[in-house]
């Protein structure tokens, strides 16, 4: 029988500034986490301060930490317009900069991170050093069924991955994501012949001619297409 895996909130008064900062770094952060994270850290002064001054604070969360700590409501500097740079550009210099900030962090720091981050820090740390620090990114409540299915497709992804991935019930409703699975070199080949079942009959004949799958699966492939053609 499958486990069934029960996720536990990351609680936020428990990170340190450093893994606080790079939270709230990522360009697609909701505002309900600077609310949370305020909340959560009254006893923290040093967190407060962080929030108060942190040009992307909501109104309300800065009105709360100003009140908490005693302090007046900063005015916040609009900041100067830059010379227009592209997208893409933008976008590589913000990756190289959280990539840099994240490597300085421990790993019991990285897997907080991995815990709550949002999309860009979940994609960098995916590609950690570290087993637990990768497995740690499955958990956060926040990662998307187009996430998964992009990680069960790569063929860089550790075996450890796609295993974990292929115990929880509620991405295997996904037929992506069990196409993903099967289809990809890298999973154990018992895991993916349990799967080869859920597949529907023209992507069971693609893979019978697939080259770059294991022999033993287009074989399994071959058998359960001809099962499922029409008599």
């Amino acid at each position: 029988m499958e486990e069934d895996i029960k996720l536990i909130p990351l609680d936020t008064s428990a990170l340190s500034l450093k893994v606080i900062e790079i939270l709230l770094f990522d360009s697609a952060v909701e505002p309900s986490l600077f609310e949370e994270i305020a909340h959560k850290n009254i006893h923290r002064p040093e967190i407060l301060r962080y929030l108060l001054d942190h040009p992307n604070t909501p109104g309300d969360t800065r009105q709360f930490v100003a009140q908490t700590l005693q302090l007046p409501v900063p005015h916040v500097v609009e900041e100067t317009p830059e010379e227009p740079v592209s997208e893409e550009i933008k976008y590589k210099h913000r990756t190289q900069s959280l990539l840099q900030k994240i490597q300085k962090l421990k790993v019991g720091e990285r897997i907080q991170l991995a815990l709550k981050g949002g999309r860009e820090i979940r994609s960098i740390l995916l590609r950690d050093t570290n087993k637990e620090v990768m497995l740690s990114v499955l958990d956060n409540p926040r990662i998307s069924e187009s996430e998964i299915e992009l990680i069960a497709k790569q063929k860089t992804t550790p075996d450890e991955i796609i295993r974990t991935i292929a115990k929880r019930k509620e991405w295997l409703k996904n037929y992506s994501i069990v196409y993903a699975i099967v289809t990809n070199p890298k999973t154990p080949i018992a895991i993916s012949l349990k799967y080869m079942y859920n597949l529907k009959l023209k992507d069971l004949l693609m893979l019978e001619k697939d080259k770059n799958i294991p022999g033993a699966i287009r074989e399994t492939a071959k058998k359960v297409a001809a099962a499922k053609k029409p008599t």
